[in-house]
């Protein structure tokens, strides 16, 4: 592939921008992407590592036209080294991320029957039974807690490994291999070394539910590779984004927390119990809230593609993003305003398209119990340090507060 392009009226295509990866304390707006809103709808960019530059698309109409255009796929981005935030990439065969159609559909519809509405709401009461273990205990210890470390983070690798279907006998080594893996201490060796204990567990237990009839993903994919629907190594690549999802959760709330404690007037509608009100002010943090570093994966054009009176030539790597899109004042007026009463609210925080989070539902309902649960057992919940010494993840993908000390 080559790099050259020009536009389709002979002018100079957009230079290509150095996009760093910033760590930026707070939920504060990555300035760079707010210059390449500016400077959009169409911007390249170079990351810190893979090769070459990428198209950037910023607006929510593009966005939402490129995630739904077949003549743009991922599963080219396998076989190339892409400009790319991950400094180590190893996709494995299976994953939903990478597949294109009509993979994916295949791949999904393995797990699919897991992550529905009706088995969130069924899961519901035993997940708000996990919460309140824990929330018990803060209690009990008193303040100060960090909500991150005793909450935050084993609440939802706890639902996640009951979806899963994890036996209780294996949970605490699958929490742990977890934990390392999404921590952002212990270094580069210490993850890889987790991720080789939970996928070698994981092929072991997609093995030993080959014929099962249970309702819970492991057993399904079990199912799907004894129907030959997948193979043990699509399989095992399924699972494991699945088993380690609920990372996103735990920064996603920790950031949550973080504006409403540090912004009384939010912290006060989200107190209000008037039906519907809770939930738009939670629809309105997931748009504004910076759920990630930069940008997510990358899509391949599979053949020339005219967009805005640029070509995107075949090949030609391209980003979409997500947190632009939720910030476009075509679509969201005031958009760097949280607007507790913002409605409609189509944010694309949870993706759009085909690669739509597969626990999009999941996610939605251990934000409201968490949320929920936290501020009617706390009731004087309020920071135990200053905002500005609470301490944010570094050289991680997934923005959110590495720790959040609380008292009552």
């Amino acid at each position: 592939m080559t790099q050259e392009t020009t536009t389709l009226t002979g002018q100079s295509p957009p230079p290509v921008r150095d996009w760093p990866a910033l760590d930026l304390d707070g939920p504060e707006f990555d300035p760079v992407l707010a210059d390449l809103m500016r400077e959009g709808p169409l911007t390249r960019v170079r990351l810190p590592h893979g090769e070459g530059w990428a198209w950037l698309a910023t607006r929510y109409a593009d966005v939402k036209a490129i995630t739904n255009d077949p003549r743009f796929g991922r599963a080219e981005v396998t076989r190339r080294q892409v400009t790319r935030l991950a400094p180590h990439f190893k996709p494995r065969p299976g994953s939903l991320a990478f597949a294109d159609q009509p993979d994916h559909n295949r791949l999904r519809r393995a797990v699919a029957g897991a992550f529905t509405v009706g088995r969130a709401k069924a899961l519901r009461p035993r997940a708000q039974e996990i919460l309140d273990g824990l929330v018990d205990g803060v209690v009990a210890d008193g303040p100060p807690a960090d909500l991150v470390e005793r909450v935050l983070e084993p609440f939802p690798i706890a639902v996640v490994s009951e979806v899963m279907g994890v036996p209780p006998a294996d949970r605490e080594r699958v929490h742990a291999w977890t934990r390392q893996i999404i921590s952002t201490s212990g270094g580069a060796e210490a993850a890889e070394r987790a991720k080789q204990g939970l996928y070698g567990w994981i092929t072991e237990t997609v093995r030993a539910r080959a014929g099962s009839t249970g309702d819970d993903v492991y057993a399904m994919l079990g199912a799907a590779v004894g129907r030959g629907e997948v193979d043990e190594t699509e399989a095992v690549g399924l699972a494991g984004p699945l088993q380690i999802g609920g990372e996103a959760v735990t920064h996603n709330v920790g950031q949550m927390l973080y504006v409403l404690l540090t912004r009384p007037e939010l912290m006060a509608r989200m107190r209000d119990d008037r039906p519907g009100a809770r939930g738009t002010l939670l629809d309105e943090l997931l748009r504004w809230i910076p759920h990630r570093t930069s940008v997510g994966l990358a899509r391949i054009a599979l053949e020339d593609v005219d967009l805005h009176g640029t070509r995107i030539r075949a090949g030609d790597p391209v980003y979409v993003s997500y947190l632009a899109a939720n910030r476009d004042p075509v679509v969201f007026p005031d958009p760097d305003r949280i607007d507790p009463d913002r409605d409609p609210n189509p944010h694309l925080s949870f993706g759009n398209g085909h690669h739509y989070c597969t626990g999009a539902v999941l996610a939605r309902m251990q934000t409201e119990l968490l949320v929920a649960t936290l501020l009617e057992r706390l009731p004087g919940l309020r920071l135990a340090v200053r905002p500005e010494e609470v301490r944010w993840r570094r050289r991680t993908m997934i923005r959110g507060p590495r720790t959040l000390p609380c008292a009552w």
